[in-house]
């Protein structure tokens, strides 16, 4: 049986009032398996907008490196969405790696557990299991904060490499709270301390009344992938308590990511 492929061209009155965002995602989601290279002219088709249009959006996803076009003048998807969908593959192993181990803490310390990764200067949640009905809007998946005021951020930073952290600090350190560190030897005196003993701390630097652990999740190498985090009220959590715990789901999924302890 053959399966033909079929595009829905959409009217003028459709594509008016679609977003920039979606008009560009429509023309890279027209690229099927098969295409190597496609024409502007073949994806205005595919995609149903007015030529202008497409001509306009190929030229800012190729300045962007989304597109890249061909000594012929076709285009073909560019750099930027390889890289984008290996680092979605990536975060979705990870999240199936850690959700055992997460679930695992949370049963274990009664308290909110995460999965965070670094972005740029911020961490991202990827995954939470809150077995409590405490409110925790920020560690939501998909939710950022300052990496600097994080238990989580922490533990990344103090094995990232040295102009990471550097970034960060020359950006300046936010105040989200009273007890949020911003002077620059005070937070590179922690890290030091976090590299000798695998766990970082947060006491209220985040949000006034949480406090939380992090501990560093490595790959091959012992290249910082993320961090593994505990968070709870400040006034009952006993951080000190559940350092191991922390490390050692950290340690789980770190050899299901190919990292292997010196012995």
């Amino acid at each position: 049986m053959v399966h033909k492929c079929y595009h829905h061209r959409m009217t003028s009155e459709e594509s008016a009032g679609i977003s920039g965002i979606a008009r560009a995602l429509a023309v890279l989601s027209s690229f099927q398996s098969r295409d190597k290279e496609l024409s502007a002219a073949e994806l205005a088709r595919r995609v149903g907008f007015p030529r202008s249009t497409v001509y306009r959006l190929v030229g800012e996803l190729t300045e962007l490196g989304a597109l890249e076009q061909t000594p012929d003048g076709h285009y073909r998807l560019g750099s930027k969405v390889m890289e984008l969908g290996s680092q979605a593959q990536y975060q979705r192993g990870l999240c199936e790696s850690a959700s055992p181990f997460l679930s695992d803490l949370a049963l274990a310390t009664r308290q909110a557990t995460h999965l965070a990764v670094l972005d740029h200067h911020d961490v991202v949640f990827l995954d939470r299991i809150r077995p409590t009905v405490l409110a925790q809007r920020w560690t939501r998946p998909g939710g950022r904060l300052p990496a600097s005021v994080t238990g989580a951020g922490k533990a990344i930073l103090a094995f990232s490499p040295p102009e990471i952290t550097d970034a960060i600090l020359a950006r300046g350190l936010p105040r989200l709270t009273p007890h949020s560190i911003i002077d620059e030897e005070q937070l590179r005196h922690e890290l030091a301390k976090v590299r000798q003993t695998g766990v970082a701390f947060s006491r209220q630097e985040h949000s006034v009344g949480i406090s939380c652990i992090g501990a560093p999740i490595f790959g091959e190498k012992k290249r910082v992938l993320g961090a593994v985090s505990v968070s709870g009220p400040a006034s009952t959590i006993r951080l000190d308590l559940m350092a191991v715990a922390v490390q050692s789901a950290a340690t789980g999924i770190s050899r299901l990511q190919g990292w292997q302890a010196v012995s």
